[in-house]
């Protein structure tokens, strides 16, 4: 019965996608608008991504001897200074704007966050915290793994609140599995174009296969703490790069797409640990 359901589920899913791409069905941004308060449906993804995530990297720690608790108070400060770290690099990389409009830095509801800036003051966080807490339960490069390894089902599922905002699609295509962008959501140059790549899928697609990788990998293959972090590093990171190539909205730092060369020097730092920690040049799963 269960199966049923699921199977019906993603038809009607599949039913859904395909009129809003088709143009048949445009999306609202909000679930909820009273005055000037909106309930959007990208804060809804966010938070499901966040929380699903969440809940498995803790059903898992508690396999591997981690406090729970210490889990709780891991998650609640990466999200906040995920939140920073992704806003400080948006604002970064559009420092021409925001330099001459500093009251928009802290309106992070007009829009402008950066996944990469959220994970790398992630990581920070999680190696501070690693570091500096006393009596922690687990190894800096053991917490790294915990989270690498259900980051990108978040990431897969808070893709589809760029969905809803018609945000983050590629350039204009003609293939079968086309979107339609509004007219109001298009970039000026855009606008005598109908159909767009869908990135945000595509990313979210992948996002999804390298969850299913690395939890199999962090299970069942897993030889040192910090395997399936490098991995992510690894796959993560090339996915982006494939995938930014075909966005309109890409930062740049000169003719540089900075998700690109962000996601080109993670490859090389991912593959190196991966080849340090599995060769057994460094065994961390004792320190």
């Amino acid at each position: 019965m269960k199966k049923v359901l699921l199977f019906l589920l993603l038809v009607l899913l599949a039913i859904f996608v395909a009129l809003v791409f088709r143009g048949t069905l445009i999306l609202p941004q909000y679930l909820i608008k009273i005055g000037n308060f909106e309930l959007r449906f990208y804060s809804l993804f966010v938070l499901t991504g966040v929380l699903l995530s969440y809940s498995l990297a803790r059903r898992q720690a508690k396999q591997e001897n981690v406090d729970p608790e210490q889990v709780d108070e891991l998650v609640f400060y990466s999200v906040v200074f995920g939140i920073v770290g992704a806003r400080a690099l948006y604002v970064l990389s559009n420092w021409k704007f925001y330099s001459r409009n500093p009251a928009e830095i802290v309106k992070i509801w007009h829009g402008g966050l950066s996944i990469q800036g959220a994970v790398l003051a992630g990581i920070a966080v999680f190696l501070l915290y690693s570091l500096i807490k006393k009596n922690v339960t687990f190894k800096p490069l053991q917490a790294l793994d915990l989270g690498a390894a259900y980051l990108p089902l978040g990431q897969a599922i808070g893709r589809w609140g760029n969905f809803f905002n018609y945000e983050a699609f590629g350039e204009p295509t003609n293939l079968p599995w086309k979107m339609y962008v509004p007219v109001a959501m298009r970039p000026f140059e855009y606008r005598q174009y109908d159909y767009f790549h869908p990135t945000f899928l595509y990313e979210s697609l992948w996002d999804f296969f390298v969850f299913l990788l690395l939890t199999r990998y962090l299970k069942h293959q897993r030889k040192n703490f910090g395997e399936v972090f490098s991995l992510y590093l690894c796959l993560y990171s090339l996915g982006r790069i494939c995938i930014e190539r075909l966005r309109l909205d890409s930062m740049y730092v000169g003719s540089i797409r900075l998700a690109q060369l962000i996601s080109a020097l993670s490859i090389l730092i991912g593959f190196t640990l991966y080849i340090v920690l599995r060769g057994g040049m460094i065994d961390v799963r004792d320190r």
